[in-house]
């Protein structure tokens, strides 16, 4: 087994007998069992060894221990569970580390905690009475969504708490998937994880404009207003579209990557490891273009979502997404021709159920490649000769269900040695009722009866570089206008290239307004050319940040929202961007915002750069009843790390799969002329 491959069945059983004797004579539930990746120190090490072997052979010795890091708790004769987490050495079969982690943080959630609380919301004669005071129309019920309590209010008793937010599904029409989102109900039940009962109701105010945070001015009949709003086919009142032809991918002659052990991936003169774990999803490790170190591991890290309506209890509603329940538990088993199109491999994950059996999650992860448009051009006008090469691209793609949102991520290498991080957000956006004819200032009324409350999407990534070897730096690129001066700029067109080097840990922020680019460049090696360092940039998206006001515990939570741009040094297992705990949590711990304050020393050293971006979501009308996706990308690109372009040697083929509407003849686009 690789170092980075993903633990399969039987060495996820291994570790789960080793937790079992390690703690005879007590209830053991597991949260998680997953890969443990090895020390930087060894992995560099035996990838040196790796690559100078022969092809096709890996190396037989200085191969780093197969490891197995596994979340539990254990429950005692006070029935309150103690959340540890422990290494397991798989080849030793021993545990090699054991961490009992205090009880001022939370473990993330599961999915085995979804059905606790459903029990919990029969079972309660005081929700059941809350639920009782609304008159659903005939057809309808009661649908409890689960949900992460959020930041616990300062004061508040550090217990495990879990919410539901309500809703009404019509059943009427015999589908399961009748969209409840379009009848949500101003209840929402507390659960105490430990004592698996509801503590509380919380009632919410439905007003709008004018109204004050907690009046609560709804009539009985809660959804009366309210409207249908399906999205499943069969349900839609006009039916579907039937103009649309089909468009096929097809490769005829097969993919042009090659994947070796399920975690090897080899295309074009890419060559990395994919893996997956249940809280960051698919990460690429090692990854090389034509024999050259670009990226030692690259993953998304973290992501919060923040509400901005001020009603209580909205002032806790803060998802993150990755730290509570980890995106690769909420990870989807994608669809042959539907959510991944062409010749598709897909890879699998192991997942754990609360008695630690492992079983297969199949289809965690598609690879495929696909057309990017024209990847460059030149027309010879004196000829009319025209070369055209397209752009291809691998993508490693997972998509996440976290309730009513769903998120696509997709790495994208090309053929010009470029690689793009993209996200889409797209699902139902989360809902609450309003009275009839209202509106708020805290979101938009997309249907009857329904509001949209504004939120924020913030993402982070975390990249690894090891760009020709793992010695490199981070330095900052503006462009700025220079004065007017008889001697250099005469007529006022000069304009300056500014380079700042960070030096030690911090944060920083996208500057469109001076085009600034950061750079991750290996200062010991120069490319022949141009004389400077070898490198690769990219500008942050200067999205917004963090809207929350400063101090206030959404903002708190989440201080890694604060610069676009983190450079920190490296040090194993630092690799949450709001630190390992986020479930609960009233600050940020051991987050990217510490690493950081660190002030280390981050110049030709081995360091970690971290980007925040995402979308500021105010509601349209047109997000409902499944909003479109909204897309963001970010750009890494080699500067000065090749010769020349390094796809200028794709070939200029034509598609003969493509066909003229009519009938008039068309010459190749690698023909002497046009």
């Amino acid at each position: 087994m690789h170092p980075f491959k993903t633990l399969n069945v039987e060495e996820t059983s291994i570790a789960r007998h080793v937790i079992l004797s390690q703690h005879p004579g007590v209830v053991v539930d597991f949260r998680e069992i997953f890969l443990q990746e090895p020390p930087k120190e060894l992995m560099k090490a035996y990838l040196h060894l790796e690559h100078s072997s022969t092809p096709g052979q890996s190396p037989t010795s200085k191969r780093p221990p197969r490891l197995a890091k596994c979340q539990y708790d254990i429950i005692g004769s006070d029935k309150i569970p103690e959340y540890h987490e422990s290494i397991v050495d798989i080849g030793l079969k021993k545990r090699v580390k054991h961490e009992v982690v205090g009880k001022e943080h939370q473990a993330s959630l599961t999915l085995w905690e979804f059905q606790i609380l459903l029990e919990a919301c029969k079972k309660s004669e005081t929700f059941q009475k809350a639920v009782a005071e609304f008159k659903l129309p005939e057809g309808f019920e009661l649908v409890v969504e689960p949900w992460p309590y959020g930041g616990l209010d300062l004061g508040t008793e550090n217990r495990r708490y879990f919410q539901g937010l309500c809703f009404a599904q019509d059943t009427r029409s015999g589908n399961p998937d009748s969209n409840f989102y379009a009848y949500p109900i101003p209840l929402i039940p507390i659960l105490d994880a430990h004592k698996k009962e509801i503590i509380r109701i919380d009632r919410l105010a439905t007003g709008g404009k004018g109204d004050t945070l907690t009046g609560k001015t709804h009539s009985e009949h809660i959804v009366d207003h309210c409207q249908s709003a399906e999205y499943v086919p069969e349900l839609l009142p006009g039916g579907m579209r039937e103009d649309m032809k089909p468009i096929n991918i097809t490769q005829p002659e097969g993919p042009s990557f090659k994947v070796t052990d399920e975690s090897l991936v080899e295309w074009q003169k890419w060559r990395f490891r994919v893996s997956f774990n249940p809280r960051e999803g698919a990460v690429l490790h090692d990854v090389h273009y034509d024999g050259r170190n670009i990226l030692y591991r690259l993953s998304i890290s973290e992501m919060t979502v923040p509400y901005g309506d001020p009603r209580p209890p909205f002032h806790r509603k803060q998802a993150f997404d990755f730290g509570d329940g980890g995106a690769g538990n909420c990870a989807n088993n994608l669809s042959l021709g539907c959510d991944c199109l062409g010749a598709i491999k897909y890879f699998d994950a192991v997942i754990v159920s609360s008695d630690g059996e492992p079983k297969v999650h199949p289809n965690v992860i598609c690879l495929h490649e696909q057309d990017n448009g024209i990847g460059w051009k030149h027309t010879n006008w004196r000829t009319g000769r025209a070369v055209v090469s397209r752009m291809r691209e691998l993508v490693v793609q997972f998509i996440i269900t976290l309730a009513n949102y769903e998120y696509v991520f997709a790495f994208k290498l090309d053929t010009a040695g470029g690689i793009t991080i993209e996200t889409r957000a797209t699902g139902i956006v989360s809902v609450v009722n309003i009275d009839p004819g209202k509106t708020s200032d805290y979101g938009n009324v997309v249907s009857g009866g329904v509001l949209a409350q504004n939120h924020q999407h913030i993402f982070a990534t975390r990249l690894d570089p090891a760009i020709d070897g793992h010695s490199n730096t981070v330095l900052y690129e503006e462009s700025h206008s220079a004065p007017l001066d008889k001697v250099t700029n005469p007529n006022g067109n000069l304009y300056e290239m500014r380079k700042t080097i960070i030096s030690h840990s911090s944060g920083h922020d996208a500057a469109p307004e001076h085009n600034r680019t950061f750079k991750i460049i290996n200062s010991n090696k120069k490319n022949p050319i141009s004389g400077n360092p070898v490198g690769y940039k990219f500008q942050p998206p200067p999205t917004q940040k963090l809207l929350a006001a400063k101090g206030s515990i959404q903002a708190e939570r989440a201080l890694f929202t604060n610069h676009h741009v983190w450079v920190t040094k490296f040090r194993d297992d630092e690799l949450y961007a709001a630190g390992r705990f986020t479930l609960q949590s009233q600050r940020e711990i051991g987050g990217v915002h510490d690493m950081a304050q660190r002030n280390e020393k981050v110049e030709n050293e081995d360091l970690v750069i971290w980007n925040t971006f995402g979308l500021t979501h105010n509601p349209r009308v047109e997000d409902w009843p499944v909003m479109p996706s909204e897309i963001f990308q970010i750009h890494f690109k080699p500067s000065d790390f090749f010769t020349r372009n390094p796809a200028i040697d794709v070939p200029s083929t034509r598609n003969d799969a493509s066909v003229l509407v009519g009938n008039k003849e068309e010459e190749c686009c690698t023909s002497e002329k046009l």
